[in-house]
Order: structure tokens, then sequence, then C-alpha cells
């Protein structure tokens, strides 16, 4: 049976007492990056220090996306469908078109090399927003090491391939998601490695595909905000130590959904989008929920 911790009893509806959390697969190092593909029925995701992509597809075993990965970690959908990717060990965001040819979307800004692109979303009209934190270059576990040339920021790629820093006072930003309307976009901050800086979620209101704001919108513990996904409701989902964390959107923590392993990482999918997925160090899981997953497509 799941084991739920319920702070609002308002979490009691988005659950189902009967619904187990299932572990689909394991033996991975570092599980990342969920991105569900419908049209194909097919869930991908990273297991970042073996530099893999992996596809996980309901009544199959897993097998392998692309190997290397170039220590691929976060992914999303764009408008047509295509895989997103944020490499680690090139430094740079990719886009996988339909016929398997890889185009750079951004590898540098002002001259200079990225850190290592962590996680994307795509907004409605097209432009890629990815965060760009330091560890993939900090040690060789998830890429490779090398000289930090920019500080760690936000970025947006409009769809003429015009880039520009959306907020770059963070210490390490990391996932993040738009509300349901597109109106507000939630961005973790994990820190930096080796450091003890302070690790939150921060809300910024959009307007024009301009950032302002920037309040400490919710703390997660223990541990803290990594992958992080909105429902159709405008609940922020959040990965946390002790398993996956739901949020109102006043910023109150509704109830916990508790996995086994720390979670990196989640996303909606499945039939009508109620499935969680969850990537959690060594493994993947998946529970149904009574609530759906705002992404798209």
């Amino acid at each position: 049976m799941t084991s739920f911790e319920t702070i609002d009893p308002g979490f009691g509806r988005f659950v189902m007492g009967n619904a187990p959390l299932k572990k689909l697969a394991t033996g991975f190092d570092w599980a990342e990056g969920p991105a569900w593909f419908g049209d194909a029925g097919c869930l991908l995701f990273s297991d970042i220090p073996n530099n893999k992509i992996l596809r996980w597809t309901p009544g199959t075993a897993i097998s392998i996306y692309r190997e290397p990965s170039n220590f691929s970690n976060g992914h999303s959908r764009d408008r047509e469908g295509r895989l997103v990717s944020c490499e680690h060990g090139l430094r740079r965001v990719t886009r996988t078109e339909h016929d398997g040819r890889i185009t750079v979307i951004a590898d540098g800004f002002d001259g200079k090399q990225l850190n290592s692109p962590n996680d994307v979303v795509v907004k409605s009209d097209g432009s890629i927003w990815f965060t760009d934190p330091h560890y993939g270059i900090l040690t060789d576990y998830e890429g490779h090491k090398s000289a930090q040339e920019l500080t760690c920021q936000v970025y947006r790629v409009d769809p003429s391939g015009a880039m520009s820093v959306v907020a770059d006072d963070f210490n390490c930003p990391n996932g993040l998601a738009f509300s349901p309307d597109e109106a507000r976009l939630y961005i973790a901050d994990t820190g930096r490695m080796f450091h003890s800086d302070p690790q939150h979620i921060r809300v910024f209101d959009v307007a024009e595909n301009r950032l302002s704001g920037g309040a400490v919108f919710h703390t997660v513990s223990p541990g803290c905000a990594d992958g992080i996904r909105t429902d159709t409701d405008g609940n922020l989902w959040s990965s946390a130590a002790d398993g996956v964390h739901c949020i109102a959107p006043d910023g109150h923590l509704m109830g916990k959904i508790l996995v086994p392993e720390v979670v990196s990482n989640i996303c909606f999918g499945g039939r009508a989008k109620h499935q969680l997925f969850i990537t959690a160090t060594t493994s993947l899981y998946a529970i149904s929920l009574n609530r759906n997953g705002a992404q798209t497509p």
C-alpha cells in the first residue's frame, strides 16, 4: 500500500489509497529528466553518470534510446513533439528532429560556453526556457570537469533563435515549471555544489516573456526541490528527499507521496496525464493520481 502524508485535508482528493506506488525499473546510478511521449506510448529519462537516455514502455523491458547521451539531464518536448534535451557533456541544449538529426539550440552566451544545462521547459509560443547551473562541470561524475565561464543563470531562446538571460540572481537554478496559464514561472534553486546556500523554490510573474518578482514560494524539507511540475489546477509537485511534495498555488504544503529513495525529478504522463512518473536515485517509479498534468504537448 502506498504511503501518503496529508498536511492539508484537501490533499485526500488528489491521491487514491488503492493506487500503488510501482517500481517500474531499477539499477541506475542517478535517474533524472523524465519526459512522457504519449504518441509513442513511452517515457524517456536519463541515467546521467552512465551517459544514457533510456526508454520505458509499458509491458516491455527498459531499452536504450541514446548512448552516449552526452550526459543528458533534463528533457522536454516542443510544440511539434520533438525531444529537447539538456546535455552536461557538451554543455548545450539540443533538439532531436523527427528524422533523428540533432539540432543545437544553445551552447554559449556572449562568446562563452554554457555551464551544464540542467532542466528545460517549452512555452506555448515555442520559446525554450532552461536553467544552467554548474553541476555537470565541477566533477567528472555527471559530465566533464571543466572551467566555469558563466554565472549560473536562466535563459530563454526565442523561436527565432535569439537568446537572452531572464534571471541571473540564483545560486544554482535547477527545475522549472510554468503555471497552467503560463502567467507564473516556478524555478528551484538547489544551491552551489559543496556549499550550504539557501535552497528553495521561487516564483516569478511572466509578462511579454520577461520575469518580475522572484519571491520565495516554498522551501522543501527534507532535502530540496529539484524537478518540479504543475497540474491543471495550478498545484506544484516537487521532488524531495522523502518523496514528492504537493504544494498549493498559495505556497502551502498539502501533502506528500512517500518514496523509498531520494527523488530527483517527476513528470505527468499516461493515458490522461494522470500518472506521475518519478525518477528517484537508482529507480523509476509511477503512481496514478486524481489530478492531471498541465505540461504540453
